[in-house]
């Protein structure tokens, strides 16, 4: 029996999500070059889908030039070079990352305020979701990334502000070098990933509640904690011209 045309729209739409998911973990760096990705079966259980709609984001994902192949051995991750994002440039040094976040300090606190006021139910599904992930990876001792970009991105599109979104995504190359270096200090502090995961859980929880000011001020402070931790308090000087490895 074959599918109607309402069935292969559906796993359309759900081969791109799972494409769109799969590739920001790539390019954020929660896989390493020439990683073994996951099976299509341990693929489908995590992202809860089928595996003609694993098999259909993994094509795709090879035809862009993500992931190759080898026969009998499955799907591996190809080296990707940062992109340059659409006007602001590569960044090349440690004084690049500090005015990312410097930047971001400007424009999440008043993004996850806009949200708490705006969110529909969608809005707020697409921030729980990432928040899931995140928890998983943390009962596990692992950090996502890919989820915690996730997490910000579906923020400043609850803000129903495409300028906000449209900031965030064109930063992502950016924000997933800060996150991924985030991520590697987190493992060596106590508890640092439950404590990171709290801090966007009581975020959510700001945003669920449409308390627009404590959102405010709590992404403010996440962001703050997380520059502080990445960079042990050292503020951006013109001396900081660290070339990025």
């Amino acid at each position: 029996m074959q599918d109607g045309p309402n069935a292969r729209a559906k796993r359309k739409s759900l081969s791109e999500q799972v494409f769109e998911r799969m590739q920001r973990a790539i390019k954020s760096g929660a896989y390493s070059p020439d990683e073994r990705l996951p099976t299509e079966h341990e693929l489908a259980a995590e992202f809860q889908v089928s595996r003609p709609v694993v098999r259909e984001a993994l094509k795709r994902m090879r035809d862009q030039g993500f992931i190759y192949s080898r026969q009998g051995a499955g799907s591996f991750v190809r080296t990707l070079g940062l992109k340059k994002p659409l006007g602001f440039g590569q960044m090349e040094n440690i004084a690049d990352l500090q005015r990312c976040y410097e930047f971001r300090l400007t424009v999440e606190p008043e993004a996850a305020a806009a949200a708490a006021e705006r969110h529909d139910d969608d809005a707020l599904k697409a921030i729980k979701d990432a928040l899931q992930l995140m928890g998983d990876a943390t009962s596990r001792q692992r950090h996502r990334e890919d989820a915690d970009f996730m997490f910000h991105l579906a923020i400043a599109r609850a803000s129903n502000n495409q300028y906000f979104a449209t900031a965030m995504e064109a930063l992502e190359d950016h924000i997933a070098v800060g996150m991924q270096f985030h991520g590697l200090s987190l493992k060596l502090t106590p508890d640092g990933l439950r404590h990171v995961y709290n801090e966007h859980e009581a975020l959510f929880t700001a945003i669920r509640d449409r308390d627009a000011a404590r959102a405010r001020t709590l992404m403010r402070a996440h962001l703050e904690g997380s520059r502080d931790r990445l960079f042990e308090g050292r503020r951006l000087s013109m001396t900081s011209q660290i070339a990025m490895t």
